[in-house]
């Protein structure tokens, strides 16, 4: 069932998230469809479950076809994820800024950085150990939803406010700049 996503400014998105304690609990197997279904509903490259009000430990991501998203049509294939109860652990300080976008702030962008690299492990609906080490915008994916287990949103992480707004604003600013100067934007 497509649910509605909560966006930024309610106050359920602030608050940390409780641990998934019952893996055979007929209401995580709903909350999993659930969240697959909006996500692909919205095209999302992601979505956290307190992104739909359910405070649990739990996000979905990538593609079952490495196919592009339109939201992110330059990013590398996110092979299709449930992960309940994450642990990130970057494998190096090295970080990238990148552009972002969330279902919860719907229509802005923001540069964001994160960490180029890194190990997340968890479990998936059956209990299987869940252990990737992943980089670049596989790495974004998921510091991304991790993030909203813990009450933080993308523009939380942005260190200059001059480069977030409006995605139509921004992608008109760029493409602007490359017109005018015809040097490529390394970011």
């Amino acid at each position: 069932m497509i649910r509605p996503i909560l966006r930024m400014g309610d106050q359920r998105l602030l608050s940390p998230s409780q641990p998934v304690d019952d893996l055979h609990a007929p209401s995580l197997r709903e909350l999993i469809t659930d969240l697959f279904d909006t996500m692909h509903a919205a095209n999302g490259a992601g979505l956290a479950a307190p992104q739909i009000g359910v405070p649990l430990r739990v996000v979905v991501f990538g593609s079952a076809e490495p196919r592009d998203n339109p939201r992110y049509p330059d990013a590398g294939h996110v092979p299709l994820t449930v992960l309940i109860n994450p642990v990130l652990t970057p494998l190096s300080f090295e970080q990238e800024e990148g552009w972002e976008g969330c279902l919860s702030v719907p229509g802005m962008r923001g540069l964001v950085p994160r960490f180029k690299r890194l190990r997340y492990q968890g479990v998936d609906p059956d209990g299987t150990a869940i252990d990737r080490t992943v980089q670049d915008f596989h790495a974004r994916v998921v510091q991304h939803e991790c993030d909203h287990l813990d009450g933080v949103l993308y523009p939380m992480r942005i260190r200059d406010l001059r480069n977030f707004g409006f995605s139509e604003v921004l992608l008109d600013r760029k493409s602007t700049r490359l017109n005018s100067s015809h040097v490529a934007l390394s970011r």
